[in-house]
């Protein structure tokens, strides 16, 4: 089957369905916009929750720019020998990209903000929210963001620059149109800071490439549920995939390197990381938590950060001949596996974690 004859006719589909962005949407395509697992979230009701739209945006985005990532670390290291790929690859990276970013659009328009009222342009100060989880959270889904539209139009056939600046800036103008739609909804706004922490995400990916041509600091990503989102399940998260983007207690934000890459350490293996991790414990509120929920005193929660020295691998650098294992040790590279760790916190000093995720 001819991949590029494939995509006229979905490009033309998706551009019905990109009207529905300010046309009506029957209620049963709304339904069918429903992430599995996403059911106990709260759409479009406070702005506390605003970053799960981005994590759907991304979502799509990183699923869709997959399958470029990973036929590029199957097939070889070499990424100058993408030059010259065939145009039906370029055909299918811009086909996805349309496709994700249309359904992203969609998401926001017809589930995020469908009970929310238009209101004129404002904005939001949200940067000591969350304890700056949230700024973690959206520098990491920008990098990623980056990361895999690089590797997307490098397998494609795209020179390296040009991925450079086009797909290593994915992550920033991806996440744009959010801050956009936040902006003009009532409980909502645009963020400065959102918008500064996304500029970082893509930043992080192009500063690395500029200056090793490689990424020597990888941000990872590790969550295990907090017992918090029980106390108030309508802002941390019902159900396990709505915890997974809302309760930033269960979030830990990584950046895993190899002393390898940066000193002459012949006997160190090139797989083993050190990782430095940030998160946050007792959050039940934005920026302070409730007295009462539901009408019941609450017992005061200590807020608190955490910090983390651990142990990680670096996916990419294991050795194996297998097309698959390859791709798929590239993709899991942006989780942290799970591995002992001293955390530091402000609330208890020093404790060692057995096993840390």
């Amino acid at each position: 089957m001819n991949v590029g004859n494939l995509f006229p006719q979905a490009l033309y589909r998706q551009a019905l369905r990109l009207m529905s962005v300010v046309l009506p949407v029957p209620d049963a395509f709304r339904s069918f916009l429903q992430f599995p697992g996403m059911q106990g979230m709260r759409f479009g009701t406070q702005r506390s929750n605003k970053f799960p739209a981005g994590i759907g945006m991304a979502a799509s985005v990183w699923l869709l720019f997959f399958v470029g990532g990973f036929s590029s670390s199957a097939q070889t290291a070499d990424s100058a020998s993408h030059e010259g790929a065939p145009k039906a690859r370029l055909t299918v990276v811009a086909g996805t990209g349309v496709l994700g970013f249309t359904a992203g659009l969609l998401y926001l328009s017809e589930i995020w903000y469908a009970d929310s009222q238009r209101v004129p342009f404002q904005f939001y100060r949200d940067h000591t929210g969350w304890l700056q989880m949230d700024k973690f959270a959206h520098s990491y889904v920008a990098y990623q963001q980056s990361y895999w539209g690089y590797e997307a139009l490098r397998w494609a056939g795209v020179s390296r620059s040009k991925a450079l600046w086009i797909g290593g800036s994915l992550g920033f103008v991806l996440q744009l149109p959010i801050e956009l739609f936040d902006g003009m909804y009532e409980g909502y706004g645009f963020s400065w800071s959102d918008v500064a922490a996304n500029t970082v995400g893509s930043a992080i990916f192009i500063g690395q490439e500029m200056a090793w041509g490689e990424q020597r600091m990888l941000p990872k990503f590790s969550f295990y549920p907090s017992p918090y989102a029980s106390l108030r399940p309508g802002t941390l998260g019902r159900t396990l995939g709505a915890q997974l983007v809302q309760d930033y207690n269960a979030q830990t934000y990584w950046f895993s390197f190899s002393p390898g890459s940066f000193f002459d350490w012949d006997n160190w293996p090139p797989w083993l990381c050190l990782s430095i991790g940030y998160s946050g414990e007792g959050m039940l509120g934005e920026f302070e938590n409730p007295d009462f929920i539901n009408g019941e005193s609450v017992k005061h929660i200590y807020r608190y950060r955490q910090y983390f020295i651990s142990l990680d691998m670096d996916l990419r650098k294991i050795k194996t001949r297998h097309g698959f294992l390859k791709g798929l040790f590239h993709a899991m590279n942006m989780i942290k596996i799970p591995a002992p760790a001293m955390e530091f916190n402000t609330k208890n000093g020093l404790r060692f974690r057995p096993v840390y995720y």
